[in-house]
């Protein structure tokens, strides 16, 4: 008998104030227990179904921590009102609409709900899209789903595992107006049942009713089916007596009946009673009570599914204890047997991040971990360490590759060429002058200073290899030492001859007597004490900040982590190479002023114009290096294109003084011998007085450019005694 729920009597559990858990969460806690079986967790708990899961539930919110302890996510909860108006659920499917990706609905609604949802849905032309999970209220009855079998087609619903009691069939079947004593509503159960009236006032002319005659039996003139409830009705009247009874012989023993204490009953103390139960049903199961006062479960899993276009519903699993589910019998509509899916959003890839959606706890939007970032976790990107770049994935950090300038580099391979060349031809022309060492242009170009330059200029091209080596802490003091070395003792050597040259014939203007150090013992004692300003200043720095090698991971950190590299490099900033090489690019300028004072000297006594020459064009290569240096601290070449440019520009200025001031000297005592011979010697008073004579006679040549201008007595002289080849006179030599 299927009854009203308008037609309720108030139940016991009512009537004697027993505390009581919410029905509905309860009957929601049974139907996530289904969770633990897999692939499919039954009433939208789906391990295949990502959540969440859309829903349309009456008593809602109790659902919420089950759920989501469960595995279960709620994209929507929507709550049915108990009495809705027109187009209510017109709004519940368009709200379970907002997200198209969450298909699953599950149903806590009475049946008329549960088919107006449905009449809803269809008339939104959703056949198909839901997947809709019912509880025991829709089970397997037929009324919710009449002219909509379509739209119901997947449905999956449970109903308690029931046996039916034939005593009560025989009991209620032969039920009749005349035999009924107890049940007020059964004579409006009868109008209902066999479509009369039992008031002949009451029929009404074309109503299609009739008067009903007492001759109806149940069963015989109507379709009779037992309430699946009623095994577990009269459980619950059972387990009430029992409780009473054992209530009654703890309170009132030797006494019948109710005692003063049991006046009124204490409804604690008799669901104390209730949950110790354990007797065997009507069919014959334990009636029990577990620690939450809730009975063993045991229901029947029902699809509603359509074959042949015959709908029914079709029993494909149960639940005893645990879950049994035939999943293969299971078919969604289309008549597809692929497990459609319910989620919310698709899972994020390797190296994204879910940022959760304000208020859906399961709908997220998936962000990548860009940069230097790495997935920490399902939620979280965080920073690699500075040494570290993320994998491809981002999904962990590996260590930065470390690079360095390599000897096989078409960066490093122009640079060694020219050192190397450079090395060979400084070796050559040592060589030269050492077995010239008393030829007349050796002893000319000043010996003592030309071994000091020729030292410097070596060293200047050795820079090379130590710029190129692999960076250590040897490597890095070196570079220290010898970066500005060489250029130091090259520029001082010829800063000491500029200075002497232009001492000497600025005596002679103003007095025939020699001018101070101008030997070659103190020479060479202005040059190494110029130099050693260099080495000094070196000295202090190592005792201020020790040499090592670093690896620099800023230098090519750039956008991409996949092109970040470790750059393995001495601690030697750009500040630091300027301050370096400062004192050398001092000794330069200087000496370029002097060779700019000495431009007018006569040629015939100085090396003035190569040495003007040399500065002239050292210079110009430093004042290319320096744009070029900075320019490019902020590119990612940056190691490879200031060490080639610092070092050629090292090369090529020590080229400039040993092509421009020895290798005319080299070609004359190589192939010109007949020139390398003593034309005339003239002391160092001569000399003299020839300087001021010159400045006597041609106050103006000075301004002759690089000194070209000869005075007339010395050209007399020539003219008259000596032939017109070029002659080289040494007065380096001559005591004064």
């Amino acid at each position: 008998m299927r009854r009203r729920e308008s037609l309720r009597k108030p139940s016991h559990t009512e009537a004697l104030n027993l505390p009581r858990e919410n029905p509905v969460e309860k009957q929601q806690r049974r139907c996530f227990d289904c969770r633990k079986h897999p692939p499919i967790l039954l009433f939208g708990v789906v391990r295949t179904f990502q959540c969440p899961f859309a829903r349309a539930l009456v008593g809602m919110f109790p659902l919420w921590p089950y759920s989501i302890l469960g595995g279960v996510c709620i994209s929507q909860s929507v709550k049915i009102p108990r009495e809705p108006k027109q187009g209510e659920f017109d709004k519940v499917i368009r709200r379970l609409r907002e997200n198209p990706n969450a298909r699953v609905v599950i149903l806590f609604a009475n049946e008329d709900d549960i088919k107006r949802l449905l009449q809803a849905a269809k008339k939104a032309n959703q056949t198909g899209h839901f997947i809709w999970v019912g509880s025991d209220s829709w089970g397997s009855k037929i009324s919710p789903v009449v002219h909509q079998e379509e739209m119901a087609e997947g449905a999956v619903t449970i109903l308690p595992k029931r046996q039916s009691i034939r005593g009560f069939d025989r009991y209620f079947i032969s039920r009749t107006l005349e035999n009924n004593r107890r049940n007020i509503w059964f004579a409006e159960f009868w109008e209902n049942n066999f479509s009369c009236k039992l008031s002949r006032h009451a029929v009404k002319k074309g109503s299609g009713l009739r008067k009903c005659t007492n001759q109806e039996r149940i069963g015989k003139d109507s379709n009779y089916e037992q309430e699946g409830k009623v095994q577990f009705v009269i459980d619950a009247v059972y387990a009430m007596a029992h409780a009473l009874h054992n209530m009654q012989r703890e309170l009132c023993p030797g006494k019948v009946g109710l005692c003063a204490k049991m006046d009124p009953i204490n409804g604690t103390h008799l669901l104390k009673h209730i949950r110790r139960l354990n007797f065997a049903g009507i069919a014959g199961n334990p009636v029990l009570f577990n620690e939450n006062g809730d009975a063993p479960g045991r229901y029947e899993i029902y699809q509603y599914q359509i074959q042949n276009q015959t709908a029914e519903y079709k029993i494909i699993g149960h639940w005893t204890d645990q879950l049994h589910l035939n999943a293969s019998t299971m078919q969604w509509p289309g008549g597809g047997r692929h497990i459609p899916s319910s989620i919310c959003s698709l899972s994020c890839q390797a190296g994204e991040r879910k940022k959760i959606v304000k208020g859906m706890p399961c709908c997220w939007h998936c962000e990548r971990c860009d940069g230097y970032q790495y997935q920490a976790d399902t939620y979280t990107c965080k920073m690699c360490r500075f040494d570290l770049r993320p994998d491809v994935n981002h999904t962990a950090c590996v260590p930065i590759p470390i690079v360095k300038l390599e000897w096989s580099s078409p960066w490093a391979v122009f640079p060694v060429l020219i050192a190397v060349l450079g090395i060979m031809a400084t070796v050559f022309v040592v060589g030269t002058f050492v077995r010239y060492n008393d030829t007349p242009i050796v002893k000319a170009s000043g010996r003592e200073l030309s071994y000091v330059l020729l030292t410097g200029i070596f060293l200047c091209y050795a820079t090379t290899f130590l710029m190129i080596s692999t960076p250590d802490v040897g490597i890095c003091s070196l570079r220290r030492i010898f970066l500005g070395l060489g250029m130091s003792i090259s520029y001082a050597a010829l800063l000491t001859k500029t200075n002497r040259i232009y001492r000497i014939f600025e005596q002679g203007s103003m007095s025939v007597s020699a001018p101070r150090l101008i030997s070659p013992a103190s020479q060479l004692a202005i040059t190494f004490t110029l130099a050693s300003v260099q080495l000094l200043a070196v000295c202090i720095w190592f005792g201020v900040d020790p040499s090592k090698a670093i690896i620099d991971y800023e230098d090519q950190r750039t956008s991409n982590p996949a092109m970040a590299r470790g750059v393995l490099k001495c601690d030697i900033s750009d500040l630091s190479l300027i301050c370096l090489l400062g004192y050398s690019m001092l000794l330069m300028v200087t000496c370029t002023i002097y060779a700019i004072k000495t431009r007018g000297v006569p040629e015939t006594f100085n090396e003035a114009k190569p040495i003007g020459f040399t500065m002239y064009t050292t210079c110009i290569i430093w004042l290319a290096f320096i744009p070029i240096f900075f320019g490019t601290s902020q590119s990612t070449e940056k190691m490879y294109i200031q060490t080639t440019t610092l070092t050629i520009s090292v090369s090529l200025s020590a080229s400039v003084s040993l092509g421009l001031l020895y290798m005319p000297k080299v070609y004359v005592v190589l192939f010109h011998p007949e020139q390398n011979v003593p034309k005339r010697t003239r002391s160092l008073k001569a000399v003299v007085t020839a300087a001021a004579m010159s400045n006597k006679f041609n106050p103006k040549a000075g301004l002759r450019p690089n000194g070209e201008a000869k005075t007339e007595l010395c050209d007399s002289l020539e003219t008259q005694t000596f032939s017109t080849k070029q002659t080289y006179i040494s007065y380096s030599n001559h005591a004064i």
